[in-house]
């Protein structure tokens, strides 16, 4: 069997979930249930001004499918306090990588927050632990061996703590709101599509709030189209062939 020939699998993502961008969600996932895009993970900012009616509603999408991750705290930063995370925001992650911000002990006690935050409201707390503009910051493994979540994912791909294992996943996004980003990002799905049929491995496709007016929204179906079988997180293991740092 050629890579072309080989069923594409894919994990679907839908980012920043917060009061502020419930109703952009919800699009997504109108577009998702079409293409039949399932199931759907829901990376959720907890540390936002979340009113009842908001957690209700997603609580109503984890009850018809959806699962939930955690996605840091409050998704923003007020400072940027090193040069590395300078860069980091200005070509990356803009205001959004709050672990860039914090040492060691502030990293853990944000997660811990986060995965406390699901079960004080009545959610189902989640496995997996996605951090702001996947930047980990401070943390390494042996930290996250003691933290609450099962999974954590970087854009390079998913750790499990269980197994002290990376596994290193292709990934496409469409958060391009300005030509230079959309130029980068183009390439970069095409690259991260062929290395998925190519190994084998499902491609991660994160989906941001306002991806279906940014400038590859076009792009989105089409990639979703091409999926034949859709995994959630918990489905990595026992993945063969994951490509080698």
């Amino acid at each position: 069997m050629t890579a072309g020939d080989r069923p594409l699998r894919g994990i679907v993502s839908i980012h920043d979930v917060m009061p502020e961008t419930l109703e952009r969600v919800a699009r997504i996932l109108d577009l998702l249930d079409e293409v039949g895009a399932s199931p759907v993970t829901l990376l959720v900012v907890p540390g936002r001004d979340w009113s009842n009616p908001q957690i209700d509603r997603v609580r109503s999408w984890q009850s018809a499918g959806c699962i939930l991750a955690g996605h840091g705290w409050r998704h923003e930063v007020s400072e940027r306090k090193t040069f590395f995370h300078e860069l980091h925001g200005r070509f990356l992650s803009r205001m959004v990588a709050e672990h860039l911000s914090l040492n060691r002990s502030a990293a853990r006690a944000l997660v811990r927050r986060c995965h406390d935050w699901f079960g004080e409201h009545d959610l189902t707390p989640p496995d997996l632990y996605v951090p702001p503009a996947w930047a980990m910051g401070p943390l390494a493994r042996r930290d996250l061996e003691y933290l609450p979540f099962d999974r954590y994912e970087t854009a390079r791909g998913v750790y499990v703590a269980a197994e002290n294992r990376f596994y290193q996943l292709p990934l496409a996004g469409f958060e391009a709101d300005i030509p230079i980003r959309a130029a980068i990002l183009r390439p970069w799905n095409r690259i991260n599509l062929a290395a998925a049929r190519s190994h084998g491995l499902p491609l991660r496709i994160a989906i941001h709030p306002f991806d279906l007016k940014f400038k590859l929204a076009a792009d989105i179906r089409p990639l979703l189209s091409a999926v034949d079988h859709w995994l959630d997180y918990r489905r990595i293991p026992p993945i063969q062939g994951e490509l080698r740092p």
